[in-house]
């Protein structure tokens, strides 16, 4: 494909080592570009570069399941990720081009990146998982800038390459098998005992995530006044109930009473009928390996590409299945420790497992961490 693209041209635009751009290995054609473009930006659309007029669509649910459409025309074209931010690409980058930007020796094609530069405050020390305090340490990019950037990086993680940014010229490389985590999409809701079922044919050792102690009401004698109990306020005293309340502008007795019946009968309807869960966890222990919890609980901030779909207009349910490391502030490092990815390693065919048990029994659509498709088959 690179030989029939048009050459970056690096010698005829100085202004575009100021730009960031978005360099990408061999066999990854623009649809894909696009595809994950439509999977974090509402409007993200091809268009003419003479008249901003929007061209036709490649399909986009189709082209997200494996990322691997045919058919991409041979030439420059500007895709539009918002009104302020757009790619131009994609272009052929020769060996030297390539050593002369520093990005990776396995770059082939690069699309330019035009976005209002934005900035903020310096960069606090702690965490840096997507490079980019690494790369902007005199500001970090906000609002739009930092949108696009981080879709740049997750884009280049989920492809295979890399982020050159602009000004400073540092480039991330995104490590591919960093990002593990899944989110299982549907509206079809499983209760908790049957949820654990799912996930225990492919993890035997899976529990519910449950409070440690179960909620029996209110201590016996807590909140005592005047031969009453108000559930859950602690005995007279220095804190007790009359001075809690006080604090509170309730300084009637009678009104103290009636607010000590209500707490106690909702106490008693609370125990005798709870009402069913809204969300709940499942959990497999890996030891050494860390945690994969199971996450459910009703969605309402969908992906574009999921938005609009019949079934997606009622309530969405989202599984998300996770990995939590022993030291999880690893988590946040790019380049983390070499145990913390050969726990990664050992967790993430775990992760797949549960999140391919999961699909088989509710359907829907299964996710990255970025939001962006996965073909159900690939998982």
């Amino acid at each position: 494909m690179a030989a029939d693209l048009p050459r970056l041209p690096l010698a005829a635009d100085p202004g575009l080592r100021s730009r960031h751009l978005l360099a990408l290995p061999e066999g990854v054609e623009p649809d894909e570009v696009e595809v994950l473009a439509a999977s974090r930006f509402l409007n993200a659309r091809w268009v003419e570069p003479a008249g901003d007029t929007p061209t036709q669509r490649s399909r986009p649910l189709t082209a997200a399941f494996g990322l691997r459409v045919s058919g991409a025309r041979p030439a420059a074209r500007l895709l539009r990720l918002s009104r302020h931010s757009t790619l131009t690409g994609p272009y052929a980058v020769a060996p030297e081009d390539a050593v002369s930007l520093g990005l990776p020796a396995s770059t082939v094609t690069v699309f330019d990146v035009a976005c209002s530069r934005e900035r903020g405050e310096r960069p606090y020390p702690g965490g840096d998982r997507h490079g980019l305090k690494r790369a902007f340490p005199e500001g970090l990019p906000v609002r739009e800038e930092e949108r696009v950037l981080l879709w740049l990086v997750a884009a280049a993680r989920r492809l295979g390459g890399a982020v050159r940014t602009g000004e400073t010229g540092v480039v991330l490389v995104p490590d591919m098998e960093s990002a593990i985590d899944l989110t299982v999409f549907t509206d079809r809701w499983v209760e908790p005992a049957e949820a654990l079922a799912m996930v225990q044919r492919v993890a035997p050792r899976a529990r519910l995530s449950v409070a440690s102690r179960e909620w029996n009401g209110p201590m016996a004698g807590a909140g005592r006044e005047e031969g009453h109990v108000v559930a859950g306020m602690p005995e007279p005293g220095g804190t007790g109930l009359r001075d809690a309340l006080r604090e509170h502008g309730v300084l009637d007795a009678d009104e103290r009473r009636r607010l000590m019946m209500e707490a106690a009968a909702f106490d008693e309807l609370m125990l005798a009928a709870p009402p069913a869960a809204e969300s709940f966890g499942v959990l497999v222990d890996l030891g050494v390996d860390g945690t994969v919890y199971v996450e459910v609980s009703e969605e309402t901030d969908l992906p574009p590409l999921l938005r609009g779909l019949p079934w997606t207009q009622d309530r969405v349910v989202a599984y998300r299945v996770r990995w939590e490391p022993l030291l999880i502030e690893e988590l946040e490092v790019e380049r983390p420790s070499l145990e913390h990815r050969v726990a990664r390693t050992r967790a993430a065919p775990v992760i797949q497992a549960v999140a391919r048990a999961l699909h088989a029994a509710v359907g829907g659509e299964i996710a990255d961490e970025a939001d962006f498709l996965i073909d159900p088959a690939e998982v």
